[in-house]
């Protein structure tokens, strides 16, 4: 995936790290919250990149520690980075929220049940801003964290909100009410807000 490859390859233009260090990092930075990457295809993707001579290891040893692998990006890693920046940049935009599955397929639940799931997916949000909320909070004044990653936690945040509201004027279709009403209904409270 082009994504978790372009995530390893800016960390290790940055400094050299073992697969360790990456994951630490991806899980410090809260990566995986805004790009589908786990710990397990952080040391995949170390051996693939590798393989392909983006990256190459060196074995370090610290004391009593046991030996590691310390990565860093070689000039053809160098060069797919820039690639990879210029190729995702240039690629249309897609937002997948897997709760629009629930919304397309709302009017198949009775109203009661209707109402349940916009609950839960306005919950969840309400967790995910707050989650958000303290990440920024914490770390808005911590020198080692990069001015674009403050701006990808805003982003997020951002865009928590702007769900919430979404979901706060999501109006469950009222008996006798026509669809068309009610989708206009909703255009108008988004454009006077």
């Amino acid at each position: 995936m082009a994504t978790i490859d372009l995530i390893v390859l800016g960390m290790l233009k940055k400094e050299p790290l073992s697969a360790y260090d990456l994951q630490k990092q991806v899980e410090y930075r809260n990566i995986s919250k805004w790009v589908k990457i786990s710990t397990p295809s952080i040391y995949k993707k170390v051996i693939q990149l590798e393989e392909n001579g983006y990256i190459k290891s060196r074995i370090e040893k610290e004391g009593r520690m046991p030996e590691k692998s310390i990565y860093s990006l070689t000039e053809k890693g160098n060069e797919q980075f820039q690639r990879l920046m210029k190729e995702i940049s240039c690629k249309p935009i897609h937002l997948f929220l897997d709760f629009n599955a629930v919304i397309v397929n709302l009017e198949s639940l009775p109203k009661e049940k209707q109402a349940e799931c916009l609950q839960e997916i306005g919950s969840n949000i309400k967790v995910l801003k707050g989650y958000l909320e303290e990440n920024l909070a914490a770390k808005e004044n911590d020198p080692e964290i990069p001015a674009t990653g403050m701006a990808v936690l805003h982003q997020q945040y951002t865009l928590a909100q702007a769900i919430e509201t979404w979901i706060d004027t999501l109006k469950i279709e009222q008996p006798g009410q026509s669809r068309k009403t009610d989708v206009l209904t909703k255009k108008e409270s988004f454009a006077n807000e």
